[in-house]
């Protein structure tokens, strides 16, 4: 009987150990570890945000669910991973052997990267849910105050743009159903080279959509910007042009800021050596295999990928819904091979689809590959993708609860989209 360690519950985390019960079946154990006890639906912060979710409709406890399907959890950080023995050192004191390990962590929110940010120094982010309630504290004051500016935006070296721009015209949104969006200023700023590049050096037209949406609702931003720090109610950001030299030097004021930070790996996966890049994303073949650890895969969002491409503000690529789940189900295939001594086969694809709710409609898009050129580059707006953003949070969680590895994407998103399954 081997035994398999999935650490990290979140998106990739939970369906993964699901997906290896029902592939492996009941002979090999399997256990997940995670520092919380919760699982928290990560695309609905922004709504937890401004009130349009409360913690308990976007959470659920872990183990009650893991145990129904015969799969343990332990309840605790990893401190350290001994990939040489195949050994976890646990918060907790204890110690976990593994004979495959499958790294699903997500990122570090690396804040320290710009002075002053964070949601224990000047700004707020949506990475959490209980970033997110901070964030509606402060949220709420501002409205009782009925005036003000809110700041958003992405970090340098930010690879999840699409969440920026959503978060912007869900607050949009918020404060025009509340009558005080003309009382109230936002303002969005980012890495990004141009807007609607999404770290993905832009889908169809998605500049040219964003750009007029973000128009229509009166938000106006900075591209390349460099944010160099913040202090109470201030931002200091160096906009640059294309050749990287300043083109201007900003002092944005602000109320309430939300600025998504960049990523790094979590500190007992980035300490390995051999494992990570210089910043502490796992290091995979095209198997989702480590290549100098052979039992360890990654999926999600700590893996590493190069960017689609060089910007004056470093960016980094996104790992969206689709491209995690297409991760985790050729990393189980790929531990059955193993098990059966055989050599691994399965690829991920590594596409990008993304739902971007944008409060009272939406946008969608759809690359493949990630890396252009791309055989489809389709970006779509409309009502539909708000409602199916909520359909897919509805079912998602569901689905944690039934404990069913069901590809949401290629069952449901790929074939509304007139797309077969992607190779």
């Amino acid at each position: 009987m081997a035994h398999v360690v999935v650490l990290g519950a979140g998106t990739g985390g939970m369906p993964a150990a699901y997906e290896l019960r029902d592939v492996l079946g009941d002979s090999h154990k399997i256990t997940v570890v995670n520092e919380r006890d919760y699982f928290q639906f990560v695309p609905s912060n922004p709504w937890v945000a401004v009130g349009w979710r409360d913690r308990d409709q976007i959470t659920m406890p872990i183990e009650k669910y893991l145990t129904r399907k015969n799969i343990d959890f332990v309840h605790a950080r990893c401190d350290k991973i001994d990939a040489e023995n195949s050994k976890l050192e646990l918060s907790n004191g204890e110690t976990l052997d593994y004979d495959y390990l499958l790294i699903a962590t997500g990122p570090k929110l690396f804040f320290d990267e710009v002075e002053g940010s964070g949601p224990d120094n000047h700004t707020h982010s949506v990475c959490s849910v209980t970033h997110a309630e901070k964030f509606k504290a402060d949220y709420d004051k501002l409205i009782e105050k009925g005036s003000g500016t809110i700041l958003i935006g992405a970090a340098p070296f930010a690879s999840c743009f699409g969440p920026a721009y959503e978060f912007a015209m869900i607050v949009d949104t918020d404060l025009s159903r509340r009558k005080v969006r003309d009382k109230i200023h936002i303002k969005f700023v980012t890495s990004e080279p141009y807007i609607g590049h999404l770290g993905l050096g832009g889908i169809g037209d998605s500049k040219g959509l964003l750009e007029s949406e973000m128009r229509g609702r009166h938000i106006p931003w900075i591209t390349n910007a460099k944010t160099n720090k913040f202090e109470e109610g201030k931002a200091f950001v160096s906009e640059l042009n294309d050749d990287g030299s300043v083109k201007q030097e900003h002092e944005v004021e602000f109320d309430v800021a939300m600025m998504l930070p960049s990523f790094f790996g979590v500190d007992a996966v980035a300490q390995v050596e051999g494992l990570c890049n210089p910043r502490g994303f796992v290091m995979i073949d095209k198997h989702q295999r480590n290549p100098t650890y052979k039992n360890i895969f990654s999926a999600g969002v700590c893996v590493a990928i190069p960017p689609v491409e060089a910007t004056p503000v470093p960016t980094g690529a996104p790992k969206t819904g689709y491209m995690i789940e297409s991760m985790v189900t050729a990393i189980v295939h790929n531990i059955e091979e193993d098990l059966q001594g055989k050599e691994v086969t399965h690829e991920a694809t590594w596409a990008a689809l993304c739902l971007a709710d944008m409060g009272d409609t939406g946008a969608a898009f759809l690359a493949i590959p990630q890396i252009p050129p791309r055989n489809v580059a389709w970006f779509k707006k409309g009502k539909w993708v708000h409602l199916a953003k909520i359909a897919f949070e509805k079912y998602f969680m569901r689905k944690m609860k039934k404990g069913s590895s069901e590809p949401f994407y290629e069952k449901s998103i790929l074939k509304m989209m007139g797309v077969n399954r992607l190779k």
